[in-house]
């Protein structure tokens, strides 16, 4: 029973990350073609930005190789989601803000599951928080510097690395209690993307500094 409910568990596992990987490479995408790219540049962008997150963080956590070049599974669905992209732009443009919208799906999905990776090697809840924020923040910084847009993160307008913060936080904060993590995932993945989606939407963010006379 146990094993069956572990290879469940891992399935699961595998199912979200690779939903995060499709919907992060369908941000990357439309970008790509809003910047007029060949069918070459969107499936560059629609990798770099599914996929950065992930390697930077196996990288740290020792993780070798990555798991986005050791599972062909990981590319292979960053590059369907590019050439969906491609194809029928045109349909998923007709969502609002549709680059923001997957962005902050991904977004959700990887500090969550980043943070859960990097607990499961070990990592302490401070430094599982910090992997998981890298791995949400990772891909779309890299997808706005290749097409030389100031990285979202560094937006002051933007609840970013905030809700990733929140997200990935509260899967740590289940660890270090003790508490089941799959239902902890599923709250700090709504949560962070509830935050983003609201910045988006309702123009939350941080308190800016002002000058003082």
């Amino acid at each position: 029973m146990m094993q069956g409910e572990r290879e469940l568990g891992q399935f699961l596992l595998l199912v979200f990350d690779l939903l995060g990987i499709f919907v992060f490479a369908l941000s990357g995408g439309v970008l790509a073609v809003r910047k007029q790219l060949d069918l070459f540049g969107v499936l560059v962008l629609a990798c770099v930005t599914a996929v950065t997150g992930g390697i930077v963080r196996d990288v740290l956590i020792g993780a070798i190789p990555p798991a986005a070049l050791a599972d062909w599974r990981y590319l292979a669905t960053a590059m369907l989601a590019g050439l969906v992209t491609f194809r029928w732009c045109g349909l998923i443009e007709r969502l609002r803000n549709p680059v923001q919208l997957f962005d902050a799906a991904g977004l959700a999905l990887f500090a969550v599951l980043g943070t859960g990776k990097a607990l499961a090697f070990g990592l302490t809840p401070f430094a599982a928080t910090l992997l998981g924020i890298i791995t949400g923040i990772g891909g779309g910084i890299a997808r706005d510097l290749l097409v030389v847009r100031t990285p979202v993160v560094l937006q002051q307008t933007e609840l970013y690395a905030m809700a990733a913060l929140i997200g990935s936080g509260v899967v740590a904060l289940a660890a270090a209690f003790g508490l089941p993590q799959f239902p902890a995932m599923v709250v700090g993945a709504l949560l962070c993307f509830g935050l983003r989606f609201m910045s988006i939407r309702r123009g939350w963010r941080l308190p800016v500094a002002g000058t003082r006379e």
